[in-house]
């Protein structure tokens, strides 16, 4: 009779421990303290509800948001956002074959869900700007392509995006827009993706690695690797991140130094951008924090604690695409 209540004691203290070596804050300390002590990007965020997802983690050790379906009123945002005359650039590069495989349906699908009732800019970023696809936009809502080289080698095309991003920002993107959103291309909005995440700086937690214990982020460990991390807070995804202008560039910035300084001594990342971007965010950490449920590999199966899929990926074939 003994037996069922020491399983489950023992399967307890299993849960227990594998959360506290995750390192996340404990539940009831982060949702139970006031959302007044966190970062607040804008007035909206005062509205958020931190006990509404009991389940996750919802807030960060430094006090900022990590935001889940249910934590946020959508129409408060979406007010806010208006008033204080939010606008959004929205960067992708659709090099060599990607163009023709993602490019139509992640501009399409983003018509659909991304920052809507907002002003919009897509700065599509492509070695043969004549094949971009045509489309209808919505009202404030434009497009603008930018040639850009094609590199032998895809890893030199993600590394060098930070550059261009940077002089994008500097010679057009300031004057125009507030905040900046960088996407990879391959994949498709699939619902709201709205000003609830917008913020000062903005991380993405990846899809493979929210729930595992730090041990298992794949940080740099090349000791000459500007990326080069011990540990840290989070593994962060390089395929979406975003903020003001001027946060976006600072990041991209010092990503692109640190990649030319790896260069330099014969270095490359473990994960190209990727490594510096984690390595960023280590330093200077993120005002703002997007759950999975922003970018989802459907591959990864079901999970209870995403309830929506905002941007999944789209199928991968590699090795097709990053061929010349």
């Amino acid at each position: 009779m003994l037996f069922f209540p020491t399983v489950l004691c023992i399967v307890y203290i299993i849960v227990t421990f594998v959360r506290l070596f995750i390192g996340f804050l404990p539940m009831d300390k982060c949702n139970l303290e006031s959302s007044t002590k966190l970062i607040l990007d804008n007035r909206a965020d005062i509205s958020l509800d931190l006990r509404s997802r009991h389940k996750v983690q919802t807030c960060t050790s430094w006090r900022a948001p990590i935001i889940w379906e249910g934590m946020f009123d959508p129409q408060h945002y979406d007010q806010i956002h208006r008033k204080e005359g939010s606008s959004v650039a929205l960067t992708v590069f659709a090099v060599g074959r990607y163009l023709e495989a993602y490019l139509e349906t992640f501009l399409m699908s983003s018509e659909h869900y991304f920052m809507l009732g907002l002003p919009v800019s897509y700065y599509v970023f492509t070695d043969r700007p004549e094949n971009v696809p045509n489309l209808e936009l919505g009202p404030r809502r434009h497009l603008k392509v930018i040639k850009v080289e094609k590199y032998s080698r895809w890893q030199d095309i993600s590394m060098m995006r930070m550059k261009i991003i940077s002089d994008t920002i500097e010679s057009d993107i300031r004057h125009h827009y507030t905040h900046v959103f960088c996407f990879d291309v391959d994949q498709v909005f699939t619902w709201r993706f709205g000003p609830e995440a917008l913020g000062d700086s903005v991380a993405l937690l990846h899809a493979y690695y929210y729930h595992l214990p730090k041990r298992m982020f794949t940080y740099d460990r090349n000791p000459k690797s500007k990326a080069y991390m011990e540990t840290g807070d989070f593994y962060y995804h390089a395929a979406v991140f975003g903020g003001t202008w001027e946060n976006v560039k600072s990041l991209t910035d010092s990503c692109y130094k640190d990649i030319m300084e790896d260069k330099l001594n014969n270095v490359e990342a473990l994960w190209h951008d990727e490594s510096h971007l984690n390595k960023y965010f280590w330093l200077h950490k993120p005002s703002r924090i997007l759950s999975p449920e922003y970018c989802w590999d459907n591959k990864i199966g079901y999970r209870s604690d995403i309830q929506v899929f905002r941007l999944i990926w789209a199928p991968k074939h590699y090795e097709k695409l990053r061929t010349s």
